[in-house]
């Protein structure tokens, strides 16, 4: 038996490495094989279709609600409690749409394509086709550097090599990018809409793109016309903007929690499947977590097993859990403040990239 060399990861501003113990890669790579015949013998990779109908009516039930609430409101400022229902209802279908790309839903999957098209698109108003191809690559690469899209820059500096390349307005975000991390997340929203109407109008082959573009301009038109009928213009845009702001907040703050902090891959380290998915997530535990995250609280499970039905996902944590902690395989769960905790530290220790070399840091400390 031989002992595999540890490959090399990055962990926040400092270089670390994910030990490998004394364990030989052959009983590495059977890891996963163990825990999926376990996960395959509980039946815990059969599919819930009750669970995801009831969720679907009560969603679509509290959405025809909200629209009548709405109505009934009309020219009062009230609306505006209204559109952060709407940003949660939303948030919620969002989730139904990501299980959906993921086979979870349905037993078939064109018709799993065919739902994660129509909530993403039509009710959503977010590309499923873009979606499907950024979170494939993700599920594919976790934390790994140069292959992982959920870590490349946007606003927000994931890595240090990367932080250190903002300049100007960017810099000075990218310096405090832990602490304006929560009132960046209300702009998520938007930018989840423009990135994926931008995949649909490039050149490039994209799959269902007319149809997506004609559920997309559908569902805008629908919504703002809805909205100008039921209240003034200046009311519209305010509910607009409330509800986009939760929006964004529930998809960020939930997606956000299972990999950031957490060790990020060198483009070119192998890791067997198990070490991969395991070692780069985390679990978040509390009451209520599987309705708030829509399951995401379960990231370990959910990347080991990506087409398991959410109501599947406790069990499943239980074999996983037990068997990293027979073979001493790190696993890493925490409640929900001590996550977002961790991502704050996390991004403001890749922030003092940026920090200008001539910056006093004594003044900086009294700021």
């Amino acid at each position: 038996m031989t002992t595999m060399t540890a490959p090399e990861v990055t962990h926040g501003p400092l270089r670390t490495t994910i030990k490998a113990s004394e364990r030989s890669e052959e009983d590495r790579r059977a890891d996963f094989r163990v825990v999926a015949k376990a996960v395959r013998d509980a039946g815990l990779l059969e599919r819930a279709v009750g669970f995801y109908v009831w969720m679907m009516v009560g969603l679509g039930v509290a959405l025809v609600g909200l629209l009548v609430g709405s109505v009934l409101l009309g020219d009062s400022w009230f609306q505006l409690l209204i559109a952060g229902a709407l940003g949660i209802v939303l948030t919620q279908i969002s989730f139904i749409a990501h299980e959906a790309s993921h086979r979870q839903v349905l037993k078939s999957g064109p018709a799993n394509d065919r739902l994660g098209r129509i909530l993403a698109a039509g009710v959503v108003g977010i590309s499923h086709q873009w979606w499907m191809t950024k979170h494939s690559r993700h599920h594919a690469n976790p934390n790994q550097i140069g292959r992982d899209p959920d870590i490349e820059i946007d606003t927000i500096s994931f890595l240090p090599s990367d932080a250190k390349k903002a300049r100007g307005v960017q810099r000075w975000i990218t310096r405090h990018q832990g602490w304006l991390f929560f009132p960046l997340l209300t702009l998520e929203g938007m930018n989840l809409h423009q990135h994926s109407i931008r995949t649909l109008l490039e050149r490039r082959p994209v799959t269902g793109r007319w149809i997506e573009l004609g559920l997309i301009t559908a569902r805008f038109a629908a919504y703002f016309t809805f909205l100008l009928l039921v209240m003034p213009w200046p009311m519209a845009l305010a509910f607009l903007g409330v509800q986009m702001a939760v929006f964004g907040i529930g998809m960020g703050a939930s997606f956000a929690p299972n990999h950031k902090g957490m060790p990020t891959v060198s483009r070119d380290a192998k890791l067997d499947f198990f070490t991969k998915q395991v070692r780069t997530s985390r679990n978040v535990r509390g009451w209520g977590m599987t309705t708030l995250l829509g399951g995401l609280n379960y990231q370990v499970e959910h990347h080991l097993f990506p087409n398991m039905a959410r109501p599947h996902l406790r069990a499943a944590s239980d074999i996983v859990r037990a068997h990293c902690a027979t073979h001493g395989i790190p696993y890493v769960e925490t409640g929900l403040v001590g996550a977002y905790g961790a991502v704050v530290r996390y991004l403001n220790r890749v922030g003092l990239a940026a920090r200008d070399p001539f910056d006093c840091p004594m003044l900086d400390l009294r700021r």
